[in-house]
């Protein structure tokens, strides 16, 4: 890894470790399903970032499994898909409790 991709890391490690920190925290206070689900799309994309970052140091080998007829990895497929559907499904939440009032 280069000199650029290590800081690009720290500063994404930081910044996502923060928005996870303070989505707990949210979590911990609220039991409103549409801002759960938006604490569910943080703290999986910070866990994305980490898995993203063992990979390229190393420590983690992915398993590559027929998908579409290509080989993808299936854990990073996962683990980058699933923060953008837990915000559709919060946005989703959102709009129908808006739509009964």
């Amino acid at each position: 890894m280069s000199e650029t991709e290590i800081i690009f890391f720290i500063i994404k490690l930081v910044l996502g470790g923060i928005i996870a920190f303070l989505a707990i925290m949210l979590w911990s206070r609220t039991r409103d399903y549409a801002w759960m689900f938006l604490v569910f799309a943080a703290v999986t994309g910070y866990s994305a970032i980490v898995f993203d970052l063992l990979l390229k140091l190393g420590f983690v080998v992915p398993q590559n499994i027929l998908i579409f007829g290509n080989n993808i990895p299936v854990i990073q497929l996962v683990l980058s898909v699933l923060p953008g559907l837990f915000v559709i499904i919060s946005f989703i939440i959102m709009l129908f409790r808006t739509r009964r009032r």
